[in-house]
């Protein structure tokens, strides 16, 4: 498949996944957002940096 075919299907999966919590649970989601909102910008960051070498391992592993 070709990357520009690829790029809006993982896209819409994105906004299928993150979309989830908050359709089948607006306040556990809520209370969630105010919990990362009150965490310190290393641990925030520490998170995404996890989140995205997990993405990129499993990209690897699939591939």
């Amino acid at each position: 498949m070709e990357f520009w075919q690829v790029l809006p299907a993982a896209l819409a999966l994105v906004l299928i996944i993150e979309g989830i919590l908050p359709f089948l649970s607006p306040r556990a989601w809520r209370q969630m957002v105010i919990g990362v909102a009150q965490q310190q910008d290393k641990v925030i960051r520490n998170v995404g940096l996890g989140s995205m070498l997990l993405g990129v391992a499993v990209l690897y592993w699939v591939h």
